[in-house]
């Protein structure tokens, strides 16, 4: 009964902390909205780093703008497909990180996801002046950084056998 029950604590901790990202990304777009009209540019680091409103109606670096429903559905399939992988995952420590990561994945994917239901865009607002870097949003860099990470673990981290464990027929413990 015990590994039951630290399993559900495990998951409610994880849905608290997903809720909790989308909505620290959802803050800080309000604030946004609110300060900062579109197109103005803020300064936060020189001319290097400022902020501006940006309404992107695609993906990551505009990639397929207009395309909300394709996108919606593809985020939700994306979402199920790491929460199948959340809960396949053996409870063992050296798959804890790999399940930080997932979590840190959803948090950022819900709160794009909420934006384009509510507004049919996303609200994008960091940019990298400098380097001229696609204008982002907290939302992204949860995605963005965690997908690097947990794709870097799944390729020089685990090994076949513990692949095994997420898409074999190996039992989970919890």
């Amino acid at each position: 009964m015990e590994k039951k029950s630290n399993a559900f604590v495990r998951y409610v901790i994880s849905f608290i902390t997903v809720i909790v990202l989308a909505l620290v990304d959802q803050y800080t777009k309000f604030l946004i909205v609110k300060n900062i009209p579109v197109g103005k540019e803020v300064s936060v680091i020189g001319d290097s780093v400022v902020l501006t409103q940006l309404h992107n109606t695609g993906a990551a670096w505009s990639s397929f703008s207009g395309k909300i429903s394709f996108l919606l559905i593809i985020t939700l399939l994306v979402s199920v497909l790491l929460i199948y992988v959340y809960i396949k995952i053996r409870n063992e420590e050296k798959f804890k990180i790999a399940r930080v990561f997932i979590v840190i994945i959803l948090g950022g994917a819900i709160g794009n996801l909420i934006d384009r239901i509510r507004l049919g865009y996303v609200v994008d607002f960091i940019y990298f002046k400098i380097i001229h870097f696609p204008v982002f949003n907290f939302a992204d860099i949860c995605v963005t950084v965690s997908m690097f990470i947990l794709v870097f673990l799944f390729f020089f981290k685990y090994k076949s056998e513990d692949m095994d464990v997420i898409f074999g027929s190996d039992k989970k413990e919890d």
